[in-house]
């Protein structure tokens, strides 16, 4: 499934990426390298990816584990890689522009109907 995902993602341009509607919301969840560890949040999602905000992003290209209950106590587990990161002051985690890293999710141990589903239901 991890190469499925990469694939079909990887063979669309720019242009099409960017045509990828963003919805901004607020979930809490967990990530790491090799356990979900780390508590931060969500700015954006998409049905593909998110956006977390956090003061201390993994580098580019690393493969994370990250967890997350939705309003209704399903628990979403999901790989991912960073696509892009920016690095703030943790001071400034909550003012600076986009503080944290945008993460392509690509595979689903648990809730990805629901995740996806929650995703569609959001107006913007």
């Amino acid at each position: 499934m991890f190469y499925h995902a990469f694939v079909l993602l990887g063979d669309m341009s720019m242009a099409e990426k960017r045509n990828i509607k963003r919805k901004r919301k607020r979930i809490k969840l967990r990530f790491g390298i090799e356990f979900p560890r780390r508590v931060a949040f969500t700015e954006d999602v998409s049905t593909y990816g998110l956006f977390i905000i956090t003061g201390q992003p993994e580098k580019p290209g690393s493969l994370l584990l990250i967890e997350m209950y939705l309003a209704n106590d399903v628990k979403v587990s999901v790989r991912g890689v960073v696509r892009w990161a920016k690095k703030v002051p943790p001071q400034l985690v909550r003012v600076a522009n986009k503080g944290g890293m945008g993460v392509r999710l690509l595979d689903y141990e648990s809730g990805e109907e629901e995740y996806k589903t929650l995703v569609a239901e959001l107006r913007h």
